[in-house]
């Protein structure tokens, strides 16, 4: 079987392949502007971001800065990879902290295995991405409950973290939305954040036994001379690997248990 050809100024093109050839093209004509340069919007349209959250990795030293050309800044292709890798991490639930401590590691040459154990600790146990907003959007989330005291209180308990140019990272959206469906239901912002603010004390507590644990029963057998050994970091990032499931699914099983017993408790109270 032939394929079915047209001639144009000389050139025989198969039809065929002629939206190959278009999309050959136009990624050259992609390659070509990232070698000239490109401005931060169209580095954003490059992307799929937006130029607040590429002007907010900046801020916080996520991406290197850009090549200043009649006071214009320029993107290479390193930024435009360099995004591609934060987003890859954010999809998988790092934070921008987490995110920006693994980019430091790799700046320095750790040994493969230092690099997979560091980034299985720092993986996240919670699956969901956070979210980048304005400081405009964080008060519309919160509503007419929103003052700097409430947005102050929101801060000190990990519901918000400022990342400077009026940007605002929430690293668990379902958390600070949980609290303002709290507020919605006619309970006070500064009680809803008051049992945010407990909630956070009381598991990270148990967040520190874990670790304890951890540290005292895994890492420690597997030092050696002070340090952990090449050999030992794989078996070190397996526990890690295995703990985590285990530590979240016991604290749910448990929470389950101790508010059913709660409630009963003070049921039982109310109707004497």
């Amino acid at each position: 079987m032939h394929t079915a050809c047209v001639t144009r100024s000389r050139v025989t093109i198969p039809l065929a392949c002629e939206p190959m050839a278009a999309a050959a093209g136009q990624k050259k004509q992609r390659q070509e502007r990232v070698e000239t340069g490109l401005t931060i919007d169209e580095l954003a349209r490059e992307t799929g971001m937006t130029a607040r959250n590429i002007r907010a990795h900046q801020s916080r030293g996520l991406l290197p800065p850009p090549e200043v050309r009649a006071r214009t800044g320029y993107y290479a292709a390193e930024h435009v990879a360099r995004i591609g890798l934060i987003q890859d991490m954010q999809a998988q639930g790092f934070n921008l902290k987490a995110i920006e401590r693994l980019l430091e590691l790799g700046a320095h040459e750790g040994s493969e295995n230092a690099l997979a154990f560091e980034r299985v600790i720092l993986t996240p146990f919670a699956t969901e991405p956070p979210e980048v907003v304005k400081t405009a959007e964080l008060a519309e989330l919160f509503g007419d409950r929103a003052d700097p005291k409430a947005l102050a209180r929101a801060e000190k308990i990990g519901l918000v973290h400022p990342l400077g140019d009026d940007t605002w990272e929430i690293p668990s959206p379902t958390l600070l939305k949980a609290g303002v469906a709290l507020a919605e239901l006619g309970i006070p912002l500064s009680h809803a954040l008051a049992v945010g603010d407990a909630i956070r004390k009381h598991t990270t507590s148990i967040a520190h036994e874990f670790i304890r644990l951890f540290i005292q029963d895994v890492l420690e057998p597997l030092r050696e001379d002070g340090h952990i050994g090449e050999a030992n970091l794989a078996q070190a990032r397996d526990a890690v690997e295995k703990l985590r499931p285990l530590a979240s699914e016991s604290v749910l099983a448990s929470f389950g248990q101790v508010m059913t017993e709660a409630v009963e408790r003070r049921l039982e109270r109310e109707l004497r």
